[in-house]
């Protein structure tokens, strides 16, 4: 059967209800002709002006907040990459025919993004219902008190209902700030190794309150050896910060008197067994024995450390793997096991905000890592880290926080 041919802009214009395409910058682009019809405005007034000057707020309203509440839904749109549904909305529209006349309009307005190939936004889709009979509606002649009381009850309903979302949009983004500020605090750059060379990163979620569970750190210990860990707590927000921040430090006092890494996991998980909101905590640490050339990991429910060899294949250390950290009713010994690296390979830890996917199993992310790791095999651990970053997180931006330690070996 053939494939009909499908005239897009004409279905745009034909869409019912009004549409409007607008620039990240909130200029028109373009609109459908109910949006023309509906306005009052014609094609020409409005593609290629930014759409507050095209319709400004009723200068008579001093109470007035559609403008601000618009402007916000379609910039968090922009940022967040995702739609942004408002409650709601009255926004005066001035009379084309009569100026200085402000005509009162009740609307319901949804912004939604378009995606470019980059996975950048390119378009916000401005859909606006109006809803003024609706909100106006009448019994009969003369008007039905019980309806005007609907009317203003459910407009009240609308405002208050977009005040408690701003409040609560403020509250998140001040929780987020002191969250990260004290993740940042905690999670310094890594002191120097002698003439190996680490790179650690950590990349917060995007547009979210899913920050600050994951952490990593690197530790020198006598003899020659060093020690890596990286570590993801159960929780978000300020709170996992401050749990982050206890599991982090007692990890680092074990690792330092420790005689292995899984006698360090049992120690710290013996203490997260105390602090509430530790449970389920996964972690990962590996001793580097610089002059054996050896590597001693354990994983607590982590994902496995990833071992770049110099010739560009990529082995998962996955032969030391317990439940997390709390899991199990009672305590017990880790496993550990140890394997050889060559001189030129690279280990890499990694939280699972690197490459989980909802909507995929756990191996098509650790393929893709082992694919990357792969193609950059030649680059330092500065570069290969933000090349991880760039190749493996989603264009949109993480939904989860990663954490990432790229040590030469």
């Amino acid at each position: 059967m053939r494939k009909p041919q499908i005239d897009y802009a004409a279905v745009f214009r034909a869409l019912p209800g009004m549409v409007a395409l607008l620039t990240p910058e909130l200029v028109y682009v373009d609109v459908n002709d109910d949006f023309v019809r509906l306005t009052g405005r014609a094609r020409e007034q409005l593609l290629g002006r930014y759409i507050f000057d095209v319709f400004p707020e009723n200068p008579n309203d001093s109470a007035a907040a559609g403008m601000r509440e618009t402007r916000e839904s379609m910039l968090r749109a922009v940022a967040t990459g995702e739609r942004d549904t408002m409650a709601v909305l009255r926004y005066d529209i001035e009379d084309p025919q009569r100026p200085g006349h402000w005509q009162q309009h009740f609307w319901s307005p949804v912004n939604a993004p378009v995606l470019g190939t980059d996975g950048k936004v390119t378009l916000v889709v401005h859909r606006v219902e109006e809803v003024t009979e609706l909100i106006r509606a009448r019994g009969g002649p003369g008007g039905d008190s019980r309806a005007r009381v609907l009317e203003a009850e459910m407009y009240t309903r609308a405002r208050e209902l977009q005040e408690v979302n701003e409040r609560l949009r403020q509250a998140h983004a001040r929780e987020r700030e002191v969250a990260l500020a004290l993740q940042e605090a905690l999670l310094p750059a890594p002191g120097p190794l002698g003439h190996h060379q680490a790179a650690v990163r950590y990349r917060p979620a995007v547009g979210a309150l899913n920050v600050c569970g994951d952490w990593y750190d690197l530790v020198d210990l006598p003899g020659g050896r060093f020690a890596v860990a990286v570590g993801d707590v159960v929780g978000h927000g300020l709170a996992a910060a401050c749990v982050m921040g206890q599991l982090r430090s007692a990890l680092s006092a074990a690792t330092r008197v420790a005689d292995g890494p899984a006698r360090a996991l049992e120690a710290l998980g013996l203490y997260a067994r105390s602090v509430a909101g530790a449970e389920s905590t996964t972690a990962a640490t590996a001793f580097i024995d610089w002059d054996d050339h050896t590597l001693t990991y354990s994983c607590a429910g982590h994902l496995p450390p990833a071992l770049l060899h110099p010739d560009g294949s990529v082995s998962f250390l996955d032969r030391a793997t317990d439940p997390p950290l709390g899991a199990s009713p009672e305590h017990g010994t880790r496993p550990e096991a140890t394997t050889p690296f060559d001189e030129g390979a690279t280990l890499v830890l990694y939280t699972d905000g690197l490459i989980e996917r909802r909507t995929e199993d756990i191996d098509i992310g650790l393929a893709r890592l082992a694919d990357a790791l792969t193609r950059h095999r030649h680059a330092g651990p500065e570069d290969l880290a933000d090349a991880l970053l760039s190749d493996l997180l989603p264009p949109t931006g993480n939904t989860d926080d990663t954490a990432l330690v790229v040590i030469g070996l």
